[in-house]
């Protein structure tokens, strides 16, 4: 959000009346047609930005104002030309006003210029011609025209690409392809602007050419990369890292170009600069005879192949060890790229890649590095016929467990996952297995990863983890506070002197509870679905309770479990959604003791639930007795209300003969005699301290159940009647001490009498309250053999015809 300093700015730039925008207009003006520029020249240029960026619609400047801000583009004050493009960009440009796209001028562009170029193209034939320009001054020499600046060549043809690949033709491709292998592979190995030798007679006759540098110190023996360094950089150096910057996203794209005129084969000869190595590698390298595209890949193949080995060098700086760590993964990334093209260097590669993996998995400092590497391995790893477990045990196994709290890896592994979901789910079979490992990132850092979470949850529910799963997510917030306890152990002494929170890492390194904690931080399913000591593990985390982390992740919780369950019932077979209902009813009551949590996992309960029961039926005939355990619990009218009202509903509404043939009338008459035990003490005494009075809805839920059980067994209806007619009495009588409220009471009493009513008439009880499927789910407008559709039709005509 913004602050309120910035809202009211904003607000001012949105209501600015036309006449003090014009009068503002001619002071801008003013200042601009001075020869210095000032502080306040800058502050009136952002004020112009604000007021044209945060205004629904694009405005026109005057044309003096436009001209001079088109002037500023050319200006030796970068600061100048960022504020004259921004302004430009969110402006209508006058006719005869655009940045005028010509061999010349492209030579004289800067990239702030280049950007508004590329906002204010019309069509894609003004993109297409943008790019013969570029690439036609790539072509010509210093003594053909005005030199053309390279080093901006490729972000526009790389923005360009990114927005509209189809602006360029095969035979841009066929060109820039040539100059991309020319600038990676054959750039100078000398570095730029010379060095002098030292001594007396110093002079520029005695400036000698200096190798480039390795990032060791020592004297590089190869071609220059992007991890080659020096004092200075000549231009095709500089053109060397812009191409790499550029080639995979040129190697992705490349194909969406339009069809123009192929160039020949045969005419690819490249424009090599004169250095050693490059006449030497002209007259030597078989490649050249490759056409362009495939020249590419293979000067691409070599180019990470060195970037891979210099990887190996000891770098003096920290910055360089990042950076190595960076071309690391942009390497095996274009190298996945260059073996997806071509099968064939598949085989050429994978010995540089394992080789890889064997130097950089002890160290956890380079994980991140190792995901482009799974990615390589998923991708080719089945062509090559290697043995990915290595890799993979890494990626599920130590970075999830270790590094849980690194928010890059995190990012990078999980959308790893979902962008290659359905071959992870085929060719890696650790992946299901590694569910608690991969949960440990959401229970960290749950608003950041949750979307991830939703879309690959589905994906870890199967017949075999649906249980421990389930249980998994109900404990994640006592995850999160272990995994905090976990870094704490680490970072803290064990001799710290007592404080707050160190009560509770005390229990964490206690031996007795260990068990609980490894339970919980371990790193694969199949342990167990879950552990005997719930409840003692979440008095023992009460403390972590109010932890942010803790209640961040106990807010993500009821949202992925209703992922799970709208994704179990189609894995789950009968017998293990019956199980799945016992789990909900032991699990209601073992949860951490986050009130608002609770109450949101048992509303997620209840309604899956009368989900599961509607889908199965017959799952409340085979926990019928667990079903009427929960049900003729008193107290779990005031601790699980939610949950309580829908399993009374659920027995009351599937426990017939129609759902299910075993449906005895004994079945019948035991859930009847259960619930109307808790009806009856509810009703006739008031709530123990400490508990509130039962909601109406319970009331009423168990009054409507005992009626339609005693409508399936008219034995009962005298009895139901009974209760029906005292509770009317005790409540006409004053007030009662189970209901506070008088129009609660007189909605409990009105559904009372509704079904007293009914119960009269047992026949048409039984219909009521529990009527045959065809009359739940009437189709009548599709049964020809009544009237319903006729008179559909004829409203129909009528409808039409005014």
């Amino acid at each position: 959000m913004y602050s309120h300093a910035s809202e009211s700015f904003i607000k001012q730039a949105r209501e600015i009346q036309e006449p003090e925008l014009q009068k503002f207009y001619s002071r801008l003006l003013k200042l601009l047609q001075g020869k210095d520029f000032g502080h306040e020249t800058l502050d009136s240029l952002q004020r112009l930005l604000l007021i044209l960026s945060v205004n629904k619609y694009t405005r026109l400047l005057p044309p003096e104002l436009q001209k001079r801000l088109l002037s500023l583009l050319s200006s030796p004050s970068e600061q100048l030309q960022v504020l004259s493009s921004a302004v430009l960009r969110e402006t209508l440009p006058l006719s005869g006003q655009k940045v005028n796209c010509s061999q010349e001028n492209i030579s004289q562009l800067n990239s702030h210029a280049a950007a508004l170029l590329l906002s204010q193209a019309e069509s894609k034939a003004d993109l297409s011609s943008l790019c013969v320009l570029l690439l036609r001054g790539l072509e010509s020499r210093p003594s053909e025209g005005p030199a053309h600046p390279l080093t901006l060549t490729l972000p526009i043809i790389n923005a360009v690409l990114t927005h509209s690949p189809e602006c360029l033709t095969e035979d841009h491709v066929t060109l820039l392809s040539k100059k991309l292998v020319d600038w990676l592979r054959y750039a100078s190995i000398v570095q730029g602007g010379g060095a002098s030798t030292g001594g007396f007679f110093t002079g520029p006759r005695s400036r000698q050419p200096v190798p480039i540098a390795e990032l060791d110190g020592t004297v590089s023996g190869d071609f220059f990369t992007v991890l080659c360094v020096g004092q200075g950089f000549t231009e095709d150096q500089w053109m060397n890292v812009y191409s790499f910057s550029m080639l995979r996203h040129w190697l992705l794209t490349y194909h969406s170009v339009s069809n123009g005129n192929i160039m020949s084969d045969a005419d690819d000869r490249s424009e090599v600069d004169g250095s050693v190595v490059s006449m030497v590698s002209a007259t030597s390298s078989s490649s050249r005879l490759l056409p362009p595209k495939e020249r590419l890949r293979e000067k691409a193949f070599q180019y990470c192949q060195r970037l891979i080995e210099q990887s190996d060098r000891k770098a003096h700086k920290r910055s360089d060890t990042e950076l190595q760590k960076a071309c690391l993964v942009e390497a095996v990334c274009i190298l996945d790229c260059v073996c997806v093209e071509d099968a064939s260097l598949v085989y050429r590669t994978f010995p540089c890649v394992k080789a890889l993996v064997g130097r950089l998995s002890a160290d956890l400092s380079f994980a991140r590095v190792l995901i482009p590497v799974a990615q390589f391995y998923l991708n080719h790893g089945e062509l090559a016929a290697v043995d990915c477990d290595g890799v993979w045990t890494l990626v599920f196994g130590r970075y999830p467990g270790e590094l849980f709290n690194d928010p890059f890896l995190a990012h990078e592994l999980l959308r790893f996952l979902r962008l290659n979901l359905d071959s992870v789910q085929l060719r890696v079979p650790q992946y299901i297995r590694s569910f608690p490992n991969l949960l440990k990132f959401l229970a960290w850092d749950s608003p950041a990863v949750v979307d991830d979470f939703v879309d690959l949850l589905p994906s870890l529910v199967t017949s075999g983890t649906a249980v421990e799963l389930l249980h998994t997510l109900l404990d994640l917030p006592c995850l999160t506070a272990a995994l905090v306890l976990q870094l704490r152990s680490v970072s803290l002494p064990i001799a710290e002197p007592s404080g707050h929170g160190l009560r509770l890492q005390d229990t964490f390194r206690n031996p007795s509870f260990r068990g609980l904690f490894l339970f919980l931080l371990r790193g694969e399913a199949g342990s167990g679905d879950t552990i005997d000591r719930l409840s003692t593990l979440h008095e023992l985390l009460a403390e972590a309770a109010d932890w942010p982390r803790v209640v961040h992740c106990a807010q993500t919780v009821p949202v992925l479990l209703h992922i799970y369950f709208h994704r179990v019932v189609e894995v789950a077979d009968e017998k293990l959604l019956a199980h799945l209902i016992l789990v909900m009813l032991e699990r209601s009551s073992l949860l951490l003791n986050i009130p608002k949590y609770v109450r949101e996992i048992h509303r997620v309960f209840s309604c899956h639930l009368l989900r599961l029961c509607k889908l199965h039926p017959s799952v409340v005939v085979d926990q019928s007795h667990e079903l009427l355990e929960f049900a003729g619990a008193t107290a779990n009218v005031y601790s699980k209300e939610e949950v309580f009202t829908h399993v009374v509903w659920v027995l009351g509404e599937y426990l017939s003969v129609s759902c299910d043939s075993r449906c005895s009338v004994s079945l019948i008459t035991s859930c009847f005699e259960a619930l109307e035990a808790v009806l009856f003490e509810i009703t006739s005494s008031a709530p123990s301290p400490g508990n509130v009075c039962p909601a109406p809805k319970v009331i009423t839920t168990l009054m409507s159940a005992l009626a339609k059980l005693a409508s399936r067994s008219h034995d009962l209806i005298p009895r139901v009647s009974l209760f029906l007619s005292k509770l009317r009495t005790v409540a006409r009588s004053g007030s009662v001490a189970w209901c506070t409220d008088e129009e609660d009471l007189v909605s409990v009493v009105t559904r009372g009498e509704e079904l007293w009513s009914l119960l009269k008439a047992p026949g048409v009880a039984q219909s009521v309250l529990t009527p045959p499927p065809h009359i739940n789910t009437p189709q009548w407008h599709r049964d020809t053999n009544v009237a319903m559709p006729l008179q559909l039709r004829v409203l129909t005509r009528l409808a039409h015809s005014q």
